[in-house]
């Protein structure tokens, strides 16, 4: 019959806080085992009789934490699974900041071993009496072995724990670096709540792995950030500024903003974006799509105003649908290659799809407001899911001369446009059957255009001449030297 786990803790250092209960588990004659026996607590107890095996041996066999704790949960639940009845202590208090505790409970019920928890003080408390906190002014608790830039919240408390050496401690430095400030003050606090061994010391942070301060109860606090600058990095400080634009004594132009009269904004933002990656400036990119994110935020405070959505409905849709929509990153299914992924992609849009209700048209869902080649593309694209195509290539090139024949033959300007329209809408299959986006590819032609005749234009000024006096022969003879230079 499997045995039982009691895991217990020794409280933060101090003896006298010992629980009587705890004291008596550890001085029977049960199996004992200790997570390390670097605790103040621990010469004493084997003063008092304890015997107990440590795992300290284990920290040196393995080249990480996540390895060492998996070896320490491992050898508990093999002793317990045989019979015994095993007593396992921890610094601190057990559920505080201690990962093998919590592996123990996810697995123990599953080889049918009980695991037990009796308390102990945590570092916490004299943590929290040694730095004079309130924790009601708000704190995180992290774990240095495993810290992560993205869970740091700037403007609370940070308690980091596990900082056991001046490897962590480096990694720790690091990581809030990604945040805080080089120069920002934090504190090293050792053995808080320990009569005679208590000690802080204070340092910017670029100096904490300075020195070798770092053991079993070392804590590292870092205090708030005051500076608004460092607070620029988080998106919940973005979230808190875009709000005060919109309050009551906040920006006029913000306030008076509705999701109709943001339209605009949003196109013309995505466009400029658009020009930043075609020109290839990183700068550039990350400034305009800090307006497109502008334009996000916007409408969803002023959703959040109306009490329709929020930004927290933004990113969770977001994040279930890409999730939904990757099965072969977050699921079972496999795709080889990024045609697999594109197939798989349309196939569930057409599940969604047909959860819904029934559209009048395939066609639907496709904005009104896109731009025209835009449209047309995506018109396309959804009738020829159907078979409504040109078998090949060969078909389009066809079409397009017979539209380009009808438009020379129109008769008169409202023909001329529509067979101009015709045209056009075939180019765009041309664009389809390549594989090439007809908005971009344009887009792409018109820098291209501008560029070549600013050329033009610096040659006219070097000649002396205004454009508007220069004959074609000269403005051709400029405009083939611009398209020789750009290909060299």
């Amino acid at each position: 019959m499997p045995g039982k786990i009691t895991v217990v803790g020794l409280g933060a250092g101090d003896v006298e806080n010992l629980p009587l209960g705890t004291f008596r588990l550890l001085t029977s004659d049960r199996r004992i085992w200790l997570r390390t026996k670097e605790h103040p607590g621990v010469a004493w107890l084997q003063g008092e009789g304890m015997k107990a095996d440590t795992f300290d041996d284990v920290y040196e066999e393995e080249s990480d934490f996540s390895a060492v704790y998996r070896r320490i949960v491992d050898t508990l639940l093999t002793e317990a699974a045989g019979g015994a009845e095993v007593v396992y202590a921890v610094p601190g208090h057990p559920l505080v900041a201690e990962s093998t505790v919590r592996q123990l409970l996810e697995q123990g019920e599953r080889v049918g071993v009980t695991v037990e928890i009796k308390g102990g003080g945590s570092f916490l408390d004299p943590a929290f009496t040694v730095l004079a906190l309130d924790p009601l002014e708000g704190f995180q608790l992290l774990d240095g072995t495993a810290l992560d830039a993205k869970k740091i919240e700037p403007n609370q408390h940070l308690l980091i724990a596990q900082v056991y050496d001046r490897g962590v401690a480096s990694e720790v430095k690091l990581t809030l670096m990604e945040v805080l400030p080089d120069d920002h003050p934090v504190q090293v606090v050792s053995a808080a709540g320990v009569p005679g061994m208590e000690q802080v010391e204070r340092m910017p942070l670029w100096e904490l792995d300075r020195a070798d301060r770092f053991g079993n109860l070392t804590t590292v606090y870092v205090p708030p950030v005051v500076a608004q600058d460092a607070r620029l990095r988080r998106f919940s400080h973005l979230e808190e500024i875009i709000a005060r634009l919109r309050a009551p004594d906040g920006c006029p132009w913000d306030r008076k903003q509705t999701h109709e009269s943001l339209r605009p904004y949003l196109l013309e933002e995505s466009y400029e974006f658009l020009e930043a990656v075609a020109e290839s400036d990183p700068e550039a990119m990350a400034d305009e799509l800090g307006d497109v994110l502008l334009q996000v935020l916007l409408h969803s405070q002023i959703a959040r105003e109306e009490g329709t959505f929020d930004i927290g409905d933004v990113i969770a849709n977001l994040a279930e649908k890409m999730i939904r929509r990757h099965p072969h990153v977050f699921g079972d299914a496999t795709a080889k290659n990024a045609t697999d992924v594109k197939q798989k992609w349309e196939e569930i849009k057409q599940e969604e799809r047909a959860g819904k209700l029934q559209a009048d048209s395939i066609l639907a869902g496709i904005p009104s407001t896109f731009p025209a080649l835009a449209r047309a593309h995506q018109l396309q694209k959804k009738a020829a899911k159907v078979g409504f195509d040109w078998p090949d290539i060969a078909g389009v090139r066809a079409k397009v001369a017979e539209e380009l024949q009808e438009l020379e033959a129109a008769e008169n300007p409202v023909h001329q446009e529509e067979e101009l329209g015709d045209l056009l809408f075939t180019v765009v299959a041309m664009a389809r059957f390549v594989e090439r986006d007809p908005e971009q590819a344009l887009l792409a032609a018109c820098r291209k255009f501008e560029r070549r005749f600013r050329r033009v234009e610096e040659a006219a000024r070097q000649a002396g001449r205004p454009l508007d006096f220069c004959t074609l022969e000269e403005l051709d003879a400029w405009w083939e030297q611009a398209k020789m230079e750009e290909a060299q």
